[in-house]
């Protein structure tokens, strides 16, 4: 009987599993985990925290003995994988047992960046990324806390900063970068999301390094370059994110990731990988690059999946875009396509809002949308960004110009986007 090991067990993982058993794989499922929870959402974990959801509701897919049941799965939770022999195919487990199989699929997913930074190990610093830190962290917040710093203007950190303040926590965001949400948002965009958190009370802090964080009797100080010093209960730190390719080895390319085919193969057959831990094709920019989207990991995993099981003619997955969205504080920011990408800008408001869309063409085509309090009109403008990859000339179509003058867009976007000129 076909034996296929998977390691770890969030959204790719999970993904893997459903497409194999759905294309008729009957062989053993084997799930290796460090952790002994469901397949989670990291995006959920802040709305734990907040008090909005149970325990149970960052566990999209639901508990461990429902799936276990559902797709006749072998777990082995709280079992670390601590070394993988990519040519026979076997691993290594914690206890010193060692185990082979027909076909592995790496989802080891990421794990928080917690950069060499002198004392952000220290207690009071947290990180969210894992329910753990989840629990953690609000764990800490019901022992009472005035007044925190969030290290990171990243999606996760506004939700963090948005959290604390609803609990009366004095704020304070800080990052190296010189604006909010670096890697997505254009320059002019964030400074308008950044004039609305000031006028509500949130402190800023950009283009600052954290040099050091010191422990106090009564909390920490965090220490900024320039010689600013912030006295806090507690920091958090959300900076990023590293994939987990600790398992690489002899025999396993790697780039920031696992490096994949469109199949989700590794150079190393018989072992694919899919989600975070692993690289994409970025289709603006025709680069490899780590795609870290729920949507992304889901589709990888499928694809792994489907291919294990046989599927005629082999899955493939092209490749995507990036893709931000989030909700904070009365705000919808939605950051389409490469803000790195230079180009010409043009901004258009939206009449009887306080929103505004921008987009940046280069040579003629859109390679960066930035929506911000219009989440609705997403949809349509990622599909049309997407097929002026494929088709320069590409239109909205009468679907597309008809959703977005339904939402109310303005003539001028539409004609803009139409013609791009």
């Amino acid at each position: 009987m076909q034996r296929t090991a998977i390691i770890g067990f969030g959204c790719a993982g999970f993904h893997a599993v459903k497409a194999l058993r759905r294309h008729g794989y009957s062989g053993e499922i084997h799930i290796y985990s460090d952790a002994g929870d469901p397949p989670a959402n990291p995006m959920l974990t802040t709305y734990y925290v907040a008090g909005k959801l149970a325990w149970e509701g960052m566990f999209p897919f639901g508990g461990l003995e429902v799936l276990k049941r559902e797709y006749g799965l072998t777990l082995h939770l709280d079992c670390p994988v601590v070394s993988l022999d990519a040519k026979t195919r076997c691993l290594t487990l914690g206890d010193g047992g060692k185990e082979s199989f027909d076909h592995i699929v790496l989802a080891t997913g990421a794990r928080a960046l917690v950069p060499p930074i002198p004392g952000a190990d220290a207690p009071n610093v947290f990180c969210m990324r894992t329910v753990e830190d989840a629990r953690l962290l609000r764990q800490r917040l019901e022992g009472g806390v005035k007044s925190a710093v969030v290290i990171g203007a990243s999606m996760v950190g506004i939700k963090l900063v948005e959290l604390l303040q609803a609990q009366g926590v004095a704020v304070i965001l800080a990052d190296m970068a010189p604006h909010i949400f670096p890697t997505a948002a254009l320059p002019e965009v964030a400074g308008e999301i950044q004039a609305r958190l000031e006028a509500r009370g949130i402190g800023l802090r950009f283009s600052r390094p954290i040099e050091a964080i010191e422990s106090r009797p009564d909390g920490l100080t965090v220490c900024l370059g320039g010689g600013e010093r912030l006295d806090c209960d507690m920091a958090l730190l959300c900076i990023g994110t590293r994939a987990n390719t600790q398992l690489a080895g002899e025999g396993i390319e790697t780039g920031r990731g696992f490096v994949v085919n469109t199949r989700m193969e590794t150079s190393a057959p018989g072992i694919y990988a899919a989600g975070d831990c692993c690289e994409g094709l970025n289709l603006l920019t025709g680069q490899a690059q780590i795609i870290g989207l729920w949507d992304n990991a889901a589709r990888q995993g499928e694809t792994a999946g489907a291919n294990i099981a046989g599927v005629t003619p082999l899955a493939v997955y092209p490749g995507n875009i990036t893709h931000n969205i989030t909700h904070f504080m009365d705000m919808d920011f939605i950051g389409l396509g490469d803000n790195r990408i230079a180009g010409t800008c043009k901004t258009f408001p939206l009449p009887g809002r306080r929103g505004r869309v921008d987009i940046v063409t280069h040579a003629g085509l859109p390679v960066c949308v930035n929506i911000l309090d219009e989440y609705r009109i997403s949809g349509v403008l990622k599909r049309f960004l997407l097929k002026t990859l494929e088709d320069k000339g590409a239109r909205l179509g009468p679907a597309g110009r008809g959703r977005l003058e339904r939402e109310g867009v303005p003539a001028a976007l539409i004609d803009y986007l139409e013609g791009r000129n």
